[in-house]
């Protein structure tokens, strides 16, 4: 596993010596040698080397990693380049565009909103190939709450987007009043319709950030050629 290395390792490093863990990191390892896991190791802390702390503006909070193949590159909602948009990703776009006019480009590559500052954080960070959810209660939650607390702690305006019933449980941590905390319906298929779309939480988080003083995100993700 490529080792976190920049200043989130000063909030994060005691996590590494915990017995949860080393527990975790055994599973993990194992679990690599023996099935096929996603993201590539190198890949599982992208999140954290693509957006320092201290560049964190916005957080997105995801569950686990897409479990089929080249999808998955340790940034929630992500895919690589050329691989086929995902339907929560596709949603995602679809309310961008009826929110702030972005059109729906032809990739779902978002380490454009990374380098902006926004932290795209799944809650667990691996996952088996064809099963959703294989790694939970494993120990990255609770490496993962880890991080939101110290993102709560952080002495700044952040923006957190959370999706869902799972993404919405962390809000009981979000208790810094400098912070926004907008909650929806997972953009899901299943339940989009419930409330994420028109949302508007893409304009609500930049009519934030920039009344606090604060570069706006640059949404659109272009099309690749």
């Amino acid at each position: 596993m490529s080792q976190i290395s920049n200043d989130w390792l000063t909030v994060l490093k005691d996590e590494f010596k915990k017995p949860y863990y080393k527990r975790l990191f055994d599973f993990v390892r194992e679990e690599y040698k023996t099935k096929t896991i996603f993201p590539p190791a190198d890949d599982i802390f992208n999140a954290y080397h693509f957006t320092p702390l201290s560049d964190v503006k916005v957080v997105i909070i995801g569950q686990d990693p897409y479990h089929d193949f080249g999808q998955a590159h340790g940034l929630c909602f992500s895919v690589k380049e050329n691989v086929k948009i995902p339907p929560s990703l596709l949603n995602i776009y679809k309310e961008l565009k009826d929110d702030l006019g972005c059109y729906i480009p032809n990739n779902g590559y978002l380490v454009k909103w990374a380098k902006q500052g926004v932290l795209l954080l799944n809650t667990v960070l691996t996952v088996r190939a064809h099963e959703a959810n294989s790694h939970q209660n494993k120990g990255w939650e609770e490496f993962t709450d880890a991080t939101i607390k110290a993102l709560n702690e952080q002495d700044r305006p952040i923006v957190f987007l959370l999706w869902g019933a799972p993404a919405g449980k962390k809000a009981v941590m979000l208790n810094n009043a400098k912070h926004l905390v907008l909650k929806a319906p997972h953009p899901s298929p299943l339940s989009a319709h419930r409330g994420f779309f028109g949302c508007k939480h893409f304009s609500k988080c930049n009519d934030f950030l920039t009344k606090n003083g604060l570069n706006a995100i640059d949404w659109q993700i272009e099309n690749i050629v």
